[in-house]
């Protein structure tokens, strides 16, 4: 790999200081690829003691991370105080967030990998992005809706094609283009980082048991059918609609690459079900990799040594694979 991967520490009340802090612990010793942190070093002091070295070249992380976990320091975060989130600290987790994207922007990291962040403070300091893919999608100079959100697990790929909606307003916001573009999104995406050339999509029905041929919903037929005609002119490898209370177990995972969910629960209750300490949030549709643990800041459990580092070891390990697989098809 070229250069190491960056870690933006998200909000310094959270357990992403904790968990990037253990994730070093874990990895140093050369079983996960080195990465650095940004942000403020207090939030790290906060709740561990081992060693942290500020830099301020990301090139020299890889030659301090065997011995110390190397940091891009950001330091406005105020006061801290694990488990008690302020405005400063969502400030501090803002700015850290741009200066990790323009950094892998750059080429500077060989990819992007964000702690858990808290909305709501976020909106209160004037943030007016849905979330981090957002964000990360406008400084990369990608329309919001050509950005993919997948979820990765051991055994599992899953993608919402409506993500943090009303369910009430699912129906209506579908439609067949939305389903073709998340859909060409998510081929090309999967190609890129997995080296999956011709990925296998297997597409949820919106309603029990699919719709039954109409006799309980339309949506299958006016909007999911007419986009997997498309996408099979296309040449991609589309299955479904199929019934999403048989879309999971061990046989039909087996037969696809990525399951196309219709709404954020279709697609985020089996992931988490299956791999809740495990699963990672991963962007597709971007010109860097970005990958995040598939949780969020608990700041219920912060500064109490309780968090488990299993969802943060994955996506950096995940964002590392994916870096060297785009690094292997530019080089031909």
């Amino acid at each position: 790999m070229q250069s190491s991967l960056a870690v933006a520490l998200g909000d310094p009340a959270g357990i992403g200081p904790e968990i990037v802090a253990k994730a070093w612990d874990y990895g140093h010793d050369g079983t996960l690829a080195p990465f650095f942190a940004v942000g403020d070093a207090r939030a790290l002091q906060a709740v561990w003691s081992g060693p942290v070295q500020r830099i301020a070249d990301p090139r020299e992380a890889a030659r301090v991370y065997p011995e110390a976990l190397p940091l891009i320091s950001v330091e406005d975060a105020g006061e801290i105080r694990p488990g008690q989130p302020d405005l400063e600290g969502a400030r501090c987790s803002l700015d850290s967030l741009e200066l990790a994207v323009g950094l892998t922007r750059s080429g500077a990291a060989a990819g992007l990998v964000t702690a858990p962040v808290s909305k709501a403070q976020l909106y209160a300091v004037g943030f007016t992005h849905p979330g981090q893919t957002e964000f990360i999608a406008e400084r990369c100079g990608i329309a919001r809706e050509n950005a993919v959100m997948m979820l990765v697990g051991p055994g599992l790929k899953v993608v919402p094609i409506t993500t943090h909606v009303p369910l009430a307003r699912v129906a209506e916001l579908l439609t067949v283009e939305m389903i073709v573009s998340s859909a060409l999104t998510t081929a090309r995406g999967v190609q890129r980082s997995f080296g999956i050339e011709s990925p296998r999509l297997a597409f949820a029905g919106f309603n029990p048991h699919a719709g039954e041929s109409g006799a309980i919903g339309r949506e299958e037929i006016d909007i999911v059918e007419p986009a997997l005609a498309i996408l099979r002119a296309e040449g991609l490898d589309v299955s479904g609609p199929f019934a999403a209370d048989t879309l999971f177990h061990p046989r039909a995972r087996a037969l696809y690459d990525v399951a196309m969910c219709l709404y954020h629960d279709q697609a985020l209750i089996p992931l988490k079900t299956l791999y809740f300490d495990e699963g990672v949030n991963m962007t597709l549709g971007l010109p860097v990799v970005r990958t995040a643990p598939d949780h969020g800041t608990a700041f219920a459990i912060a500064g109490q040594n309780r968090a488990e580092p299993g969802a943060m070891i994955a996506a950096l390990r995940l964002a590392a694979q994916a870096a060297s697989a785009r690094h292997e098809r530019a080089q031909g």
